[in-house]
Protein backbone atom coordinates (compact mmCIF):
# COMPACT_ATOMS: atom_id res chain seq x y z
CA UNK A 1 0.00 0.00 0.00
CA UNK A 2 2.85 2.42 0.80
CA UNK A 3 4.46 1.73 -2.56
CA UNK A 4 1.14 2.32 -4.34
CA UNK A 5 0.69 5.58 -2.44
CA UNK A 6 4.16 6.79 -3.48
CA UNK A 7 3.40 5.97 -7.10
CA UNK A 8 0.12 7.81 -6.75
CA UNK A 9 1.83 10.93 -5.45
CA UNK A 10 4.39 10.80 -8.23
CA UNK A 11 1.68 10.51 -10.86
CA UNK A 12 -0.25 13.36 -9.30
CA UNK A 13 2.87 15.51 -9.41
CA UNK A 14 3.18 14.92 -13.13
CA UNK A 15 -0.46 15.83 -13.59
CA UNK A 16 0.00 19.07 -11.69
CA UNK A 17 3.04 19.96 -13.77
CA UNK A 18 0.85 19.67 -16.86
CA UNK A 19 -1.18 22.61 -15.52
CA UNK A 20 1.62 24.74 -14.07
CA UNK A 21 0.93 27.80 -16.21
CA UNK A 22 0.11 30.83 -14.12
CA UNK A 23 -3.64 30.97 -14.60
CA UNK A 24 -4.04 33.33 -11.65
CA UNK A 25 -2.71 36.51 -13.22
CA UNK A 26 -5.43 37.18 -15.75
CA UNK A 27 -7.69 39.95 -16.94
CA UNK A 28 -11.11 39.48 -15.37
CA UNK A 29 -12.46 42.86 -16.41
CA UNK A 30 -10.61 44.85 -13.76
CA UNK A 31 -8.58 46.95 -16.20
CA UNK A 32 -5.57 44.67 -16.17
CA UNK A 33 -3.68 44.24 -19.44
CA UNK A 34 -2.81 40.63 -18.73
CA UNK A 35 -4.28 37.99 -21.01
CA UNK A 36 -6.00 34.78 -20.01
CA UNK A 37 -4.27 31.55 -20.91
CA UNK A 38 -6.25 29.08 -22.95
CA UNK A 39 -7.14 26.21 -20.64
CA UNK A 40 -6.50 22.60 -21.59
CA UNK A 41 -9.45 21.27 -19.62
CA UNK A 42 -8.31 17.66 -19.91
CA UNK A 43 -5.05 18.51 -18.17
CA UNK A 44 -6.88 20.69 -15.67
CA UNK A 45 -9.27 17.84 -14.88
CA UNK A 46 -6.39 15.43 -14.31
CA UNK A 47 -4.89 17.88 -11.82
CA UNK A 48 -8.27 18.54 -10.22
CA UNK A 49 -9.24 14.91 -9.73
CA UNK A 50 -5.80 14.07 -8.38
CA UNK A 51 -6.22 16.88 -5.81
CA UNK A 52 -9.37 15.15 -4.58
CA UNK A 53 -7.47 11.92 -4.06
CA UNK A 54 -4.34 13.45 -2.53
CA UNK A 55 -6.19 15.75 -0.15
CA UNK A 56 -9.21 13.68 0.90
CA UNK A 57 -8.65 9.98 0.25
CA UNK A 58 -8.23 7.86 3.37
CA UNK A 59 -5.78 5.27 2.07
CA UNK A 60 -6.00 3.14 5.19
CA UNK A 61 -9.77 2.66 5.00
CA UNK A 62 -10.56 3.39 1.31
CA UNK A 63 -13.06 6.22 1.66
CA UNK A 64 -12.93 10.02 1.41
CA UNK A 65 -12.42 12.10 4.56
CA UNK A 66 -14.78 14.91 5.53
CA UNK A 67 -12.11 17.62 5.17
CA UNK A 68 -8.55 17.88 3.89
CA UNK A 69 -7.26 18.59 7.38
CA UNK A 70 -8.03 16.73 10.60
CA UNK A 71 -11.64 15.63 10.15
CA UNK A 72 -11.57 12.04 8.89
CA UNK A 73 -15.27 11.49 9.59
CA UNK A 74 -17.05 9.16 7.19
CA UNK A 75 -20.02 10.94 5.58
CA UNK A 76 -22.05 8.52 3.44
CA UNK A 77 -23.65 10.66 0.75
CA UNK A 78 -20.55 12.54 -0.53
CA UNK A 79 -18.86 9.17 -1.13
CA UNK A 80 -21.22 8.68 -4.06
CA UNK A 81 -20.14 11.93 -5.68
CA UNK A 82 -16.49 11.14 -5.04
CA UNK A 83 -17.03 7.88 -6.91
CA UNK A 84 -18.75 9.83 -9.68
CA UNK A 85 -15.67 12.04 -10.05
CA UNK A 86 -13.43 8.97 -10.17
CA UNK A 87 -15.65 7.50 -12.89
CA UNK A 88 -15.58 10.84 -14.76
CA UNK A 89 -11.80 10.83 -14.65
CA UNK A 90 -11.46 7.15 -15.57
CA UNK A 91 -13.83 7.30 -18.55
CA UNK A 92 -12.13 10.48 -19.74
CA UNK A 93 -8.55 9.21 -19.38
CA UNK A 94 -8.77 5.40 -19.34
CA UNK A 95 -6.06 5.58 -16.67
CA UNK A 96 -5.51 2.73 -14.22
CA UNK A 97 -4.62 5.45 -11.69
CA UNK A 98 -8.33 6.19 -11.23
CA UNK A 99 -9.44 2.59 -11.70
CA UNK A 100 -7.48 1.57 -8.61
CA UNK A 101 -9.51 3.91 -6.43
CA UNK A 102 -12.80 2.89 -8.04
CA UNK A 103 -12.01 -0.72 -7.17
CA UNK A 104 -11.04 0.14 -3.59
CA UNK A 105 -14.09 2.36 -3.04
CA UNK A 106 -16.56 -0.52 -3.02
CA UNK A 107 -15.14 -2.38 -0.03
CA UNK A 108 -14.02 0.71 1.86
CA UNK A 109 -17.34 2.55 1.74
CA UNK A 110 -19.33 -0.60 2.39
CA UNK A 111 -17.26 -1.36 5.48
CA UNK A 112 -17.57 2.19 6.84
CA UNK A 113 -21.33 2.03 6.33
CA UNK A 114 -21.67 -1.00 8.58
CA UNK A 115 -21.08 -3.69 5.96
CA UNK A 116 -23.93 -2.57 3.69
CA UNK A 117 -24.83 0.13 1.20
CA UNK A 118 -28.24 0.57 2.85
CA UNK A 119 -28.92 3.62 4.95
CA UNK A 120 -31.68 5.42 6.84
CA UNK A 121 -31.82 8.22 4.27
CA UNK A 122 -33.36 7.35 0.93
CA UNK A 123 -31.74 10.24 -0.92
CA UNK A 124 -28.27 9.20 0.24
CA UNK A 125 -28.84 5.63 -0.92
CA UNK A 126 -30.09 6.86 -4.30
CA UNK A 127 -26.94 8.88 -4.89
CA UNK A 128 -24.82 5.86 -4.13
CA UNK A 129 -26.94 3.70 -6.44
CA UNK A 130 -26.49 6.18 -9.28
CA UNK A 131 -22.74 6.26 -8.73
CA UNK A 132 -22.29 2.50 -8.46
CA UNK A 133 -24.35 2.00 -11.64
CA UNK A 134 -21.91 4.28 -13.44
CA UNK A 135 -19.01 2.38 -11.87
CA UNK A 136 -20.51 -0.90 -13.08
CA UNK A 137 -20.82 0.45 -16.61
CA UNK A 138 -17.27 1.78 -16.55
CA UNK A 139 -15.64 -1.35 -15.12
CA UNK A 140 -18.06 -4.26 -15.65
CA UNK A 141 -17.39 -5.17 -12.02
CA UNK A 142 -20.36 -7.32 -10.95
CA UNK A 143 -20.10 -6.17 -7.33
CA UNK A 144 -21.43 -2.80 -8.40
CA UNK A 145 -24.44 -4.25 -10.18
CA UNK A 146 -25.25 -6.24 -7.05
CA UNK A 147 -25.07 -3.05 -5.00
CA UNK A 148 -27.39 -1.20 -7.39
CA UNK A 149 -30.00 -3.94 -7.20
CA UNK A 150 -29.89 -4.07 -3.40
CA UNK A 151 -30.23 -0.32 -3.00
CA UNK A 152 -33.00 0.05 -5.56
CA UNK A 153 -35.06 -2.72 -3.95
CA UNK A 154 -34.77 -0.94 -0.60
CA UNK A 155 -35.52 2.53 -2.00
CA UNK A 156 -38.84 1.40 -3.46
CA UNK A 157 -39.99 0.61 0.08
CA UNK A 158 -39.85 4.34 0.76
CA UNK A 159 -42.95 5.07 -1.32
CA UNK A 160 -46.12 5.64 0.68
CA UNK A 161 -49.41 7.44 0.11
CA UNK A 162 -48.91 10.21 2.67
CA UNK A 163 -49.17 13.50 0.74
CA UNK A 164 -50.55 11.57 -2.21
CA UNK A 165 -47.46 9.46 -2.79
CA UNK A 166 -43.76 10.08 -3.13
CA UNK A 167 -40.67 8.55 -1.52
CA UNK A 168 -40.02 9.62 2.04
CA UNK A 169 -36.83 11.47 2.92
CA UNK A 170 -35.83 8.86 5.50
CA UNK A 171 -37.08 5.59 6.89
CA UNK A 172 -37.80 6.98 10.36
CA UNK A 173 -39.96 9.89 9.08
CA UNK A 174 -42.46 8.65 6.53
CA UNK A 175 -44.59 11.80 6.28
CA UNK A 176 -41.92 14.15 4.91
CA UNK A 177 -41.43 14.04 1.12
CA UNK A 178 -38.87 16.09 -0.78
CA UNK A 179 -37.14 16.57 -4.10
CA UNK A 180 -33.83 15.11 -2.83
CA UNK A 181 -35.49 11.76 -2.12
CA UNK A 182 -37.56 11.60 -5.31
CA UNK A 183 -35.66 13.02 -8.25
CA UNK A 184 -32.48 10.91 -7.87
CA UNK A 185 -34.76 7.87 -7.55
CA UNK A 186 -36.47 8.87 -10.81
CA UNK A 187 -33.10 9.24 -12.55
CA UNK A 188 -32.08 5.83 -11.28
CA UNK A 189 -35.31 4.11 -12.35
CA UNK A 190 -35.17 5.63 -15.83
CA UNK A 191 -31.52 4.65 -16.30
CA UNK A 192 -32.19 1.11 -15.14
CA UNK A 193 -35.06 0.87 -17.63
CA UNK A 194 -32.97 2.15 -20.50
CA UNK A 195 -30.15 -0.29 -19.74
CA UNK A 196 -31.99 -3.42 -18.64
CA UNK A 197 -35.46 -2.94 -20.22
CA UNK A 198 -37.56 -3.78 -17.20
CA UNK A 199 -40.90 -2.05 -17.73
CA UNK A 200 -41.48 -1.90 -13.99
CA UNK A 201 -38.54 0.49 -13.69
CA UNK A 202 -40.08 2.84 -16.27
CA UNK A 203 -43.38 2.70 -14.41
CA UNK A 204 -41.58 3.69 -11.24
CA UNK A 205 -39.77 6.56 -12.96
CA UNK A 206 -43.01 7.95 -14.34
CA UNK A 207 -44.88 7.51 -11.04
CA UNK A 208 -42.20 9.31 -9.06
CA UNK A 209 -41.88 12.09 -11.63
CA UNK A 210 -45.61 12.68 -11.88
CA UNK A 211 -45.85 12.99 -8.10
CA UNK A 212 -42.93 15.43 -8.00
CA UNK A 213 -44.33 17.57 -10.78
CA UNK A 214 -47.77 17.73 -9.17
CA UNK A 215 -46.42 18.64 -5.71
CA UNK A 216 -43.02 20.30 -5.97
CA UNK A 217 -42.77 21.98 -9.37
CA UNK A 218 -43.86 25.44 -10.45
CA UNK A 219 -44.90 25.01 -14.08
CA UNK A 220 -45.09 28.79 -14.52
CA UNK A 221 -41.40 29.56 -13.96
CA UNK A 222 -39.60 26.20 -13.63
CA UNK A 223 -38.78 26.45 -9.92
CA UNK A 224 -38.39 23.13 -8.13
CA UNK A 225 -39.49 23.26 -4.50
CA UNK A 226 -37.54 21.47 -1.83
CA UNK A 227 -40.20 19.53 0.07
CA UNK A 228 -43.69 19.16 1.45
CA UNK A 229 -45.02 18.37 4.91
CA UNK A 230 -41.70 18.88 6.66
CA UNK A 231 -43.44 19.86 9.90
CA UNK A 232 -46.30 17.43 9.34
CA UNK A 233 -48.49 20.40 8.43
CA UNK A 234 -49.21 19.65 4.76
CA UNK A 235 -47.39 22.78 3.58
CA UNK A 236 -44.96 23.06 0.69
CA UNK A 237 -41.58 24.67 1.37
CA UNK A 238 -41.28 27.30 -1.36
CA UNK A 239 -38.56 29.37 0.32
CA UNK A 240 -35.58 27.02 -0.02
CA UNK A 241 -34.18 27.59 -3.51
CA UNK A 242 -31.21 25.35 -4.27
CA UNK A 243 -29.16 24.47 -7.34
CA UNK A 244 -29.37 20.87 -6.10
CA UNK A 245 -33.13 20.67 -6.61
CA UNK A 246 -33.02 22.26 -10.04
CA UNK A 247 -30.25 19.89 -11.04
CA UNK A 248 -31.96 16.70 -9.93
CA UNK A 249 -35.20 17.71 -11.64
CA UNK A 250 -33.34 18.48 -14.86
CA UNK A 251 -31.71 15.06 -14.65
CA UNK A 252 -34.98 13.23 -14.04
CA UNK A 253 -36.84 15.02 -16.82
CA UNK A 254 -33.98 14.43 -19.24
CA UNK A 255 -33.68 10.73 -18.39
CA UNK A 256 -37.41 10.25 -18.94
CA UNK A 257 -37.15 12.07 -22.25
CA UNK A 258 -34.32 9.75 -23.25
CA UNK A 259 -36.41 6.75 -22.21
CA UNK A 260 -39.67 7.80 -23.91
CA UNK A 261 -38.83 10.51 -26.48
CA UNK A 262 -41.82 12.44 -25.14
CA UNK A 263 -41.16 16.14 -25.71
CA UNK A 264 -42.91 17.25 -22.55
CA UNK A 265 -40.10 15.87 -20.40
CA UNK A 266 -37.45 17.75 -22.37
CA UNK A 267 -39.51 20.94 -22.12
CA UNK A 268 -39.62 20.52 -18.34
CA UNK A 269 -35.86 20.07 -18.19
CA UNK A 270 -35.28 23.22 -20.24
CA UNK A 271 -37.69 25.25 -18.13
CA UNK A 272 -36.00 24.13 -14.90
CA UNK A 273 -32.59 25.01 -16.34
CA UNK A 274 -33.84 28.41 -17.49
CA UNK A 275 -34.99 29.12 -13.93
CA UNK A 276 -31.36 28.82 -12.81
CA UNK A 277 -30.34 31.50 -15.30
CA UNK A 278 -33.05 33.93 -14.22
CA UNK A 279 -33.15 33.55 -10.44
CA UNK A 280 -31.05 34.13 -7.34
CA UNK A 281 -29.21 30.90 -8.14
CA UNK A 282 -27.11 32.88 -10.63
CA UNK A 283 -25.39 35.98 -9.29
CA UNK A 284 -24.91 39.34 -11.00
CA UNK A 285 -21.48 38.20 -12.24
CA UNK A 286 -23.10 35.11 -13.79
CA UNK A 287 -21.73 32.66 -11.29
CA UNK A 288 -23.67 29.97 -9.50
CA UNK A 289 -24.61 31.18 -6.03
CA UNK A 290 -22.54 30.44 -2.96
CA UNK A 291 -24.54 27.84 -1.03
CA UNK A 292 -22.02 27.45 1.74
CA UNK A 293 -20.05 24.46 2.91
CA UNK A 294 -21.29 21.21 4.45
CA UNK A 295 -24.09 19.64 2.44
CA UNK A 296 -24.62 22.90 0.55
CA UNK A 297 -21.10 22.73 -0.79
CA UNK A 298 -22.13 19.85 -3.05
CA UNK A 299 -25.24 21.45 -4.50
CA UNK A 300 -23.59 23.27 -7.42
CA UNK A 301 -21.83 20.12 -8.53
CA UNK A 302 -25.15 18.30 -8.83
CA UNK A 303 -26.57 21.06 -11.03
CA UNK A 304 -23.44 21.17 -13.18
CA UNK A 305 -23.56 17.41 -13.79
CA UNK A 306 -27.12 17.41 -15.08
CA UNK A 307 -26.97 20.74 -16.90
CA UNK A 308 -23.98 19.32 -18.77
CA UNK A 309 -26.06 16.34 -19.82
CA UNK A 310 -28.78 18.71 -21.02
CA UNK A 311 -26.20 20.60 -23.09
CA UNK A 312 -24.93 17.37 -24.64
CA UNK A 313 -28.40 16.12 -25.56
CA UNK A 314 -28.91 16.72 -29.28
CA UNK A 315 -32.61 17.53 -28.79
CA UNK A 316 -31.99 20.53 -26.52
CA UNK A 317 -32.96 23.74 -28.38
CA UNK A 318 -29.74 25.40 -29.49
CA UNK A 319 -30.61 28.88 -28.25
CA UNK A 320 -31.04 27.47 -24.75
CA UNK A 321 -27.96 25.25 -25.11
CA UNK A 322 -25.80 28.27 -25.87
CA UNK A 323 -26.99 30.03 -22.71
CA UNK A 324 -26.18 27.00 -20.58
CA UNK A 325 -22.74 26.69 -22.19
CA UNK A 326 -22.04 30.36 -21.49
CA UNK A 327 -23.02 29.92 -17.85
CA UNK A 328 -20.85 26.86 -17.29
CA UNK A 329 -17.95 28.32 -19.26
CA UNK A 330 -17.94 31.43 -17.10
CA UNK A 331 -18.14 29.38 -13.92
CA UNK A 332 -15.42 26.96 -14.99
CA UNK A 333 -13.00 29.67 -16.11
CA UNK A 334 -13.59 31.83 -13.04
CA UNK A 335 -13.09 28.82 -10.78
CA UNK A 336 -9.87 27.79 -12.50
CA UNK A 337 -8.42 31.28 -12.92
CA UNK A 338 -9.20 32.67 -9.47
CA UNK A 339 -11.17 30.33 -7.21
CA UNK A 340 -8.81 27.36 -7.19
CA UNK A 341 -5.92 27.28 -4.76
CA UNK A 342 -3.59 25.35 -7.05
CA UNK A 343 -0.77 25.16 -4.53
CA UNK A 344 -3.04 23.42 -2.02
CA UNK A 345 -5.28 21.73 -4.59
CA UNK A 346 -8.47 23.11 -3.07
CA UNK A 347 -11.71 24.81 -4.12
CA UNK A 348 -13.87 27.22 -2.15
CA UNK A 349 -17.63 27.58 -1.97
CA UNK A 350 -17.83 30.69 -4.18
CA UNK A 351 -15.94 30.22 -7.37
CA UNK A 352 -14.64 33.79 -7.65
CA UNK A 353 -13.08 33.73 -4.18
CA UNK A 354 -9.70 32.00 -3.84
CA UNK A 355 -9.83 28.92 -1.66
CA UNK A 356 -7.88 28.92 1.58
CA UNK A 357 -5.96 26.05 3.11
CA UNK A 358 -9.01 24.06 4.24
CA UNK A 359 -12.00 22.70 2.34
CA UNK A 360 -14.87 20.32 2.94
CA UNK A 361 -15.12 17.21 0.80
CA UNK A 362 -18.48 18.46 -0.45
CA UNK A 363 -17.08 21.80 -1.58
CA UNK A 364 -14.10 20.16 -3.23
CA UNK A 365 -16.37 17.75 -5.11
CA UNK A 366 -18.39 20.57 -6.67
CA UNK A 367 -15.19 22.13 -7.98
CA UNK A 368 -14.01 18.79 -9.33
CA UNK A 369 -17.35 18.20 -11.07
CA UNK A 370 -17.19 21.64 -12.67
CA UNK A 371 -13.70 21.01 -14.07
CA UNK A 372 -14.58 17.50 -15.26
CA UNK A 373 -17.69 18.93 -16.95
CA UNK A 374 -15.56 21.55 -18.70
CA UNK A 375 -13.25 18.80 -19.97
CA UNK A 376 -16.24 16.86 -21.30
CA UNK A 377 -17.66 19.94 -23.02
CA UNK A 378 -14.28 20.77 -24.53
CA UNK A 379 -13.93 17.21 -25.79
CA UNK A 380 -17.27 17.70 -27.55
CA UNK A 381 -16.01 21.01 -29.00
CA UNK A 382 -18.50 23.05 -26.98
CA UNK A 383 -15.90 25.08 -25.07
Amino acid sequence: MKRLHLLTLAFAGLLLQACEKNYDNVDLGDGSSKVKYAIDWNAAADSSSSWLINNFYNAGSAYFNNTNTSDITFNYWPQAHALDVLVDAYTRSDSSYYLTYIQQWHDGVKAQNGGSFLNNFYDDMEWNALAVLRAYNATNDARYKTAVDQIWADVKNGWNETMGGGIAWRKSQTYYKNTPANMPACILAARLYRQFHNNDDLDWAKKIYNWEKSKLYNATNGQVYDGINGDNDGKTNTTWVFTYNQGTFIGAALELYNATQEAGYLNDAVQAADFVLNSQLTTADRLLADEGTGDGGLFKGVLVRYMTQLILNSATPDDHRQQYIALLKNNAETLWYTGANKQAGLYGSYWKTPAGSQSDLTTELSGCMMVEAAALLQKNKLL
